[in-house]
């Protein structure tokens, strides 16, 4: 009989208190201090050296120094020419999907009236300037050009620039060509072949150009950066937060599943190996509290496993200690597990999915039912794929619209609106010893708001009181 690959967590007989619960789950290691050292020359250099920075470390870490770091518009038009049509015929279908969802997510200004003269809007304005940046390693990302650049065109972004590593087998070092095909499709005309800690760096400070064809300015500064990536993107990433915005710093990819005793085993093993094959460290995590599941999803990751393409890397992902068999006493201890891990991806595979969906607290994303796998999200399902990773769920949400927006108030007061509150405004602001916050309100209606002595009478003259 095989060795059990994934590790057991008991929960049973358990009361846990909330911090020992979030205690008890899986987690993978982000690691992004150890980068720190790397990723902080790397950035210090391109915010000097700009282009010529930029083109050094695509050699050093991508084997190859890019003729052209800005693609050009006519190696995007090639790539899509020749495109093989049925993924050509997905990647617009994807497109088209992404686009439904993302246009109904757009917010709607509204504004509130207090009293005659007193009103607050708000405002939804685009974030003018964003970088999107689409990993390269061990797969090939032209989705997650999709779910950058649709909510963000979405969102009336009027500058967007993609960045992505340069592909090591062509010869000009220009990126994959399904990525640049997708750009294409999706109208991106500015496309970077530069990948790693210094994209993040372009996209922060902007880049001079070094060679003719670079121009004066390669690149100008983002406002925002999102997109996943590597340890090194992502500590590049929280490095250059504050100085221009994120979206998050993301960690290894996580499925979580809440079965009970009617779901398929099969495609349960099916779901853990397929998002254990996104990378060693990834976290594929089931919440049962039937033993019999629990043991024949053991059976049939050892049937399927050693089956799949990238069975080493799948192996030693579900084998890790990000993952793992949480056996509970029920399907509630099933659900309040599975809140405190909040995993990036959800699914529920219960008979009686709809009850559950509504107890889910955190998650990035829910896939529900059988036939909602997080493939179907990765790639088709016009949500989004971009979501929060390492227990962030608990506290953040996935890339959309509102990603690539800000809120901005608008106070419109006329003369009797301030009128009415202006004297309690002063008696606030003198409160919080910040006299100067009244009187800057008073001098609209009294002559001297600075004579204390008379202040009250004053008010009262002005029909303030």
């Amino acid at each position: 009989m095989s060795e059990n690959i994934m590790r057991i967590i008991d929960l049973r007989g358990k009361n846990l208190s909330r911090a020992e619960l979030l205690a008890a789950m899986p987690r993978a290691a982000m690691g992004t201090s150890e980068a720190t050292d790397l990723v902080r020359p790397i950035l210090e250099d391109v915010k000097a050296r700009g282009a010529a920075a930029l083109r050094d470390f695509g050699e050093k870490f991508d084997g190859v120094r890019p003729t052209n770091l800005r693609v050009p518009a006519e190696a995007m038009k090639n790539a899509l020419e020749t495109l093989d049509p049925e993924v050509r015929a997905a990647i617009e279908e994807s497109v088209r999907r992404a686009r439904a969802v993302a246009k109904s997510q757009v917010p709607k200004d509204f504004h509130t009236d207090l009293a005659e003269g007193a009103r607050v809007a708000e405002r939804w304005i685009p974030i003018q300037r964003v970088g999107l940046y689409v990993p390269g390693g061990k797969a090939v990302y032209p989705s997650s050009v999709i779910m950058n650049t649709v909510p963000a065109q979405a969102a009336g972004v009027e500058s967007l620039a993609i960045a992505t590593p340069p592909s090591k087998g062509d010869p000009d070092g220009l990126p994959n060509k399904t990525i640049l095909a997708t750009c294409a499709i999706l109208g991106v005309e500015e496309v970077y072949a530069v990948g790693g800690a210094q994209a993040i760096a372009m996209f922060a400070y902007g880049a001079k150009g070094s060679e003719p064809q670079d121009g004066e300015i390669l690149c100008d500064p983002v406002d925002k950066i999102t997109g996943p990536g590597n340890i090194f993107v992502a500590t590049a990433k929280s490095l250059v937060s504050g100085f221009v915005g994120i979206d998050a710093v993301a960690g290894p990819t996580e499925i979580g599943i809440i079965a009970d005793k009617t779901a398929n085993p099969s495609l349960l093993a099916a779901d853990l190996i397929g998002q254990a094959e996104h990378d060693e460290l990834a976290g594929s995590v089931l919440f049962t509290d039937s033993t019999d599941i629990a043991d024949k999803v053991q059976e049939n990751l050892n049937y399927r496993v050693p089956r799949t393409e990238h069975a080493e890397r799948v192996h030693t992902s579900l084998s890790g200690t990000q993952s793992a068999i949480v056996l509970t006493d029920d399907l509630d201890q099933s659900i309040d597990a599975a809140n405190a891990y909040a995993a990036e991806h959800l699914e529920i595979q219960t008979a009686d999915a709809d009850a559950v969906v509504p107890r889910i607290k955190n998650a990035g994303a829910i896939f529900r039912g059988p036939y909602s796998p997080v493939p179907l999200g990765d790639y088709m399902s016009g949500s989004n794929h971009v979501l929060p990773t390492g227990g962030t769920a608990r506290f953040a949400a996935g890339l959309g619209v509102h990603t690539f927006m800000k809120p901005v108030e608008v106070i419109e007061y006329d003369e009797q609106g301030l009128k009415a509150i202006a004297a309690r405004i002063n008696a606030f602001a003198v409160s919080e010893d910040l006299p100067a916050h009244g009187e800057c309100v008073l001098s609209r209606f009294i002559d001297d708001p600075y004579d204390k002595a008379t202040i009250v009478e004053q008010e009262k003259k002005a029909g303030l009181r």
